[in-house]
């Protein structure tokens, strides 16, 4: 069974032997537990960037775009990152009979869905989810009695903010179940 939260949590997830005649998905994973600095090191909230650039749109909207580099920027190293570990991992996995993918297709393949996930986990959804946040709020807190222009201006962003740890876990597991039910089905035949 193939988890993009897996993925995502455990640095090196290997293809093998995908797809048994009862349509299960068999993934080893390498028991080697080497430190990943996209993972496991502060650097891995770099990918919430754009969910404070999305909270800030209407006070700063000047940090927005960066906020998207500096997340995309963090998807793209950790899918890098995921890569290097399959690929280095793959010559133990054929030293124990486990290899049924050429090393390139195996890396390609973390790397596409390391990317994806990322991309619809970290960034897409979250940035739409928090902007939407923002921007309701943004319509709801003038109309509210007795507030002043500070409170007007800063309550939705002071939501946007703190809606992030609240919506972090339910979208990561709904974009495995989404990548567990459409495109890796597809790439594990």
């Amino acid at each position: 069974y193939l988890s993009s939260y897996g993925v995502y949590k455990t640095a090196f997830v290997t293809f093998s032997k995908i797809g048994n005649m009862d349509g299960q998905k068999n993934v080893t994973k390498n028991e080697d537990t080497e430190y990943n600095i996209f993972r496991d090191s502060p650097i891995r909230y770099l990918g919430y960037a754009n969910e404070v650039g999305e909270s800030f749109r209407y006070q700063y909207p000047r940090l927005v775009v960066p906020s998207y580099a500096i997340a995309f920027g963090y998807c793209l190293m950790d899918s890098l990152s995921a890569g290097y570990y399959t690929w280095k991992a793959h010559d133990t996995e054929k030293e124990r009979g486990q290899n049924f993918q050429s090393k390139e297709m195996k890396t390609f393949l973390t790397m596409g869905d390391t990317l994806l996930w990322q991309t619809l986990a970290s960034v897409t959804i979250p940035g739409v989810t928090i902007n939407l946040i923002v921007k309701a709020s943004r319509v709801a807190v003038p109309r509210l009695p007795g507030l002043s222009g500070f409170a007007v201006k800063w309550i939705p962003t002071v939501l946007g903010l703190s809606s992030i740890p609240f919506i972090v876990h339910p979208i990561d597991r709904s974009v495995d179940y989404m990548m567990d039910n459409t495109v890796r089905q597809c790439w594990m035949k």
